[in-house]
């Protein structure tokens, strides 16, 4: 039964790869077809109906939750000019050196990383940024780059991501904070040579997108000016990493304190109820897809710990997933692609069902799952020409998503080497 079930598993893949059912969708199906195959009843304790889709559907609810706060807090460094005014000063201060604003645009990128992930993100930092690389001779190619690695360096300490892995593992929220810590040199070195290599590599173009010409400001255009957020406003993505690195306060209070801080520092009392809500229901149209991804992981978490799932897959598993630390670390290294184009290892796909399978049948500790996952996570979040990110930076910059990751992925393949290599030696 195992390998049929491992067959479903393959089809669903195709299907989510050749776009035949929205990755959601098929990841319900998924579950209920494990369901059944793992002689799950229909009704009652461990079953489809009940077990499955009832209590799965609700199991990732604080990573939700989560996922909105981060979500809201971006619209409101949006529409409070924050993250315009930190992209600004950035380029103001590099001034027409174009690594120097490279450099300062990934920073940038880093920080708003840490509140919010995927499109929002790239928006906030490339909307302004890539254009002004661009203008200063960076190539697009390596300025779209330049924005998804900078996200890459704040995923690390991305808030909703510690819920995500701490529910989805079964881990304290501790624990993932220190794998993630681990993991941050990583992606920062990478991002960082990413900048200097590429830079030099390609050399200065001083060559505009349209996208980019109807971007930058107008001389003079005062309102633009005047639209700059504080100074003290500039520390609002600071805070909920303060508080929850720093302080040890839960990540959804920690989240609460950046979306108070940055109303406080940008808003007048008499409007800030209108900012609320109108950025509240902004931030639901934006965590309405990860949402609705995160009910049908759960869904198929829910599925693979069926005691019938686990007891099928778990001879078939153990029997190709390597436990010599180095051949660990070489297979899981070389299996890095299958996180592109929505593949079985992506995390946020069939991915986290793999790992519900890794731990629920006991083949590696969940913190060593922890840091395969997260290590992935990192390609998936730069390369894969299928997220929303990545696709947006390209495309704002004028150039192909497949540009992009044959860019890149040298430098996320690495981190995810060096997360394999902190994670076979300190946790298996």
């Amino acid at each position: 039964m195992g390998v049929v079930i491992l067959l479903v598993m393959a089809a669903g893949v195709a299907a989510m790869l050749t776009r035949k059912l929205p990755t959601a969708f098929a990841l319900v199906l998924l579950a209920v077809v494990i369901a059944f195959l793992a002689d799950a009843p229909l009704t009652g304790k461990g079953s489809v109906l009940d077990t499955v889709l009832q209590e799965g559907a609700p199991a990732l609810a604080a990573t939700m939750i989560a996922i909105l706060l981060g979500s809201w807090l971006g619209k409101l460094l949006e529409e409070t000019g924050i993250a315009g005014t930190l992209v600004r000063k950035i380029v103001e201060f590099g001034g027409d050196r174009p690594v120097f604003v490279a450099l300062g645009v990934l920073a940038v990128s880093a920080v708003v990383g840490t509140v919010t992930g995927s499109a929002p993100a790239a928006m906030l930092a490339g909307l302004i940024g890539i254009p002004a690389m661009i203008a200063v001779g960076i190539p697009k190619v390596t300025a779209a780059g330049t924005v998804l690695m900078g996200i890459a360096v704040g995923v690390p300490f991305e808030l909703p991501v510690w819920q995500f892995f701490s529910t989805a593992l079964d881990l304290p929220v501790d624990t993932v904070r220190g794998f993630m810590v681990k993991l941050f040199p990583f992606a920062l070195v990478a991002a960082v040579a990413y900048v200097l290599v590429e830079s030099r590599r390609r050399g200065v173009e001083h060559t505009w997108s349209l996208k980019s010409v109807r971007a930058r400001p107008a001389r003079g255009d005062r309102r633009r000016r005047l639209g700059d957020a504080p100074w003290y406003a500039l520390l609002t993505p600071a805070v909920p990493l303060t508080l929850a690195l720093g302080l040890d306060v839960a990540i959804i209070p920690s989240l609460l304190g950046g979306v108070l801080y940055a109303l406080v520092t940008t808003t007048r009392p008499r409007e800030m109820n209108r900012r609320l809500l109108r950025t509240l229901y902004g931030g639901f149209e934006v965590a309405a897809p990860p949402i609705t991804l995160f009910v049908a992981i759960g869904i198929l978490l829910a599925a693979v710990k069926l005691p019938g799932a686990v007891d099928a897959l778990q001879p078939l598993v153990k029997s190709v997933s390597p436990q010599n630390t180095v051949l660990f670390i070489l297979v899981f290294t070389l299996l890095v692609p299958l996180c592109l184009f929505r593949g079985p290892l992506n995390v946020f796909g069939l991915g986290a069902g793999i790992a519900g399978v890794l731990v629920a049948t006991g083949i590696y500790p969940a913190v060593a799952v922890l840091g395969m996952t997260a290590s992935y996570n990192q390609v998936f979040g730069v390369s894969d020409p299928t997220s929303t990110q990545t696709v947006w930076s390209a495309q704002y910059a004028g150039v192909s998503p497949h540009q992009v990751m044959l860019r890149t992925l040298p430098y996320v393949w690495a981190v995810a080497f060096g997360g394999l290599c902190v994670t076979a030696f300190t946790e298996l």
